[in-house]
């Protein structure tokens, strides 16, 4: 009997989708489990993170299990935060301080991880439930931050190197040439689009290095 694939992993536009491919880092928004152990909702806390894979102390992580947090799963942390997902300040500290050190130059004031959580959620989701976006000139825009093109309706586009590299499960794929500098849909929530800006020869695959 050949194993389905969990609805685990997430896109950048924060969607979840049930794929074999596996992804470089977990998180979380806490308990999404029905009863039977499915998947029914989306979000259950403003506390997004993404977290390493493999703890120190060798946790195992609980799958399809109502009442505990539900595992989610990052191709590289630019998705991660394109969805909204910041890094942990537990399992991946030196991240998570390197990002409250970005908000503190793009926004001039350090912010509790409470304080940070609140802003996000209102810049990622709205009161429906579904993914906010803005629009901002393409050329002004930050590597690292993903939006949607008028190329390829549903598919998020990465901003890197001065092409658009079209994101899959699997990995990116060929890249496109920049078009004009006109207003672009961005799919990374602004406060962290002000952040990676602060950044410079980031990499892609692991913003923060932790």
């Amino acid at each position: 009997m050949i194993e389905r694939p969990r609805r685990n992993r997430v896109t950048p536009h924060g969607e979840i989708e049930a794929t074999a491919h596996r992804g470089t880092l977990m998180g979380n928004r806490g308990d999404l489990h029905a009863p039977d152990g499915s998947i029914c909702r989306t979000w259950e806390r403003q506390r997004w993170i993404s977290c390493v894979l493999h703890t120190p102390n060798g946790h195992r992580v609980t799958f399809d299990t109502p009442g505990r947090y539900t595992p989610l799963f990052f191709a590289d942390e630019v998705t991660a935060l394109a969805a909204g997902h910041r890094p942990c300040a537990a399992c991946r500290r030196p991240a998570y301080d390197a990002f409250r050190a970005g908000w503190q130059e793009a926004f001039g004031e350090k912010r509790s991880a409470v304080e940070i959580d609140e802003v996000l959620h209102q810049a990622r989701i709205d009161s429906a439930g579904h993914k906010v976006m803005h629009l901002a000139p393409l050329l002004d825009l930050p590597e690292g931050v993903f939006i949607a093109c008028e190329r390829s309706l549903g598919t998020a586009f990465l901003v890197r190197a001065g092409r658009l590299w079209p994101w899959r499960h699997h990995g990116y794929g060929r890249p496109l040439s920049m078009p004009s500098n006109r207003p672009v849909k961005v799919i990374t929530p602004a406060p962290i689009v002000s952040i990676l800006a602060t950044l410079k020869g980031h990499n892609l695959t692991n913003v923060f290095n932790g």
